[in-house]
């Protein structure tokens, strides 16, 4: 017979959560959230309320403007809404491969960081990634009255978490000028040569429109030095994963 008594109540309920968890719930979580926030706004064409022409491009602009980052209003002291837009942004993508591109990165290099992060510390390091990605591509383009919007502030630095976590996990990658071949590599020499060329990008690029490089730049270096920082002297090694990296750069 069952003493219910003797029974750990919340240590069987937390054993229950944990059993019933089928993968990075977090990570799964951030990429139905972006995919969703895609399909119902102006910029996926689906959503017949912004009509057609002119009107879903005004509508586009528009929410752009209210959602994404707007350097010389979040540096200039703009309404207390734009501090929040580092953190909208994250959600709001620009056309269907720049979405595509940024959930592709995050699905590969998020579900492992997640899985030794812990669900709460990867969501909040993503945010924070985030947030600090876009702040810092605003403070060095403070006068700039372009919008940024995207994850890939957020995702990159969930790649430089993983460079420093794995660094021997091996991914195959695309590469242009090896006519597109899939090639496996440690994660080391694919995230530094990614890191390697959005650093030379950024210092080429200026603020008009385009890719914000360095964001990705900003975001790579504070998931690599939250990394070093929160999981130096530990156990690095996890087994290996595949991934898949193209020209689409997060």
């Amino acid at each position: 017979m069952i003493d219910w008594r003797r029974i750990d109540w919340r240590r069987t309920a937390l054993d229950t959560w944990r059993g019933a968890r089928t993968g990075p719930s977090v990570t799964y979580a951030l990429i139905a959230a972006c995919c969703v926030v895609f399909l119902i706004g102006p910029v996926s064409g689906l959503n017949p309320v912004y009509g057609t022409g002119d009107a879903v491009l005004a509508a586009q602009s528009a929410y752009f403007h209210d959602w994404g980052v707007v350097p010389a209003e979040l540096m200039g002291g703009g309404p207390p809404r734009t501090l929040l837009t580092p953190l909208t942004a994250l959600f709001v993508h620009g056309s269907w491969l720049h979405l595509l591109g940024n959930m592709l990165f995050l699905y590969v290099f998020g579900a492992m960081t997640e899985d030794r992060m812990g669900p709460l510390a990867f969501g909040l390091f993503y945010l924070s990634c985030g947030y600090l990605a876009l702040l810092g591509y605003a403070a060095a383009h403070a006068s700039s009255e372009q919008t940024l919007v995207g994850a890939s502030g957020a995702i990159s630095g969930v790649l430089g978490a993983f460079l420093f976590l794995f660094p021997r996990a091996r991914v195959t990658s695309l590469f242009p000028f090896l006519l597109f071949l899939p090639l496996r590599f440690p994660a080391w020499i694919v995230l530094v040569f990614w890191f390697v060329l959005q650093w030379l990008a950024a210092r080429a690029a200026g603020a008009g429109p385009g890719v914000a490089y360095l964001a990705h730049v900003v975001g790579f270096a504070v998931g690599f030095l939250y990394a070093w920082g929160r999981y130096r002297g530990g156990d690095t090694v996890k087994p290996p994963a595949a991934a898949t990296e193209g020209e689409s750069q997060p």
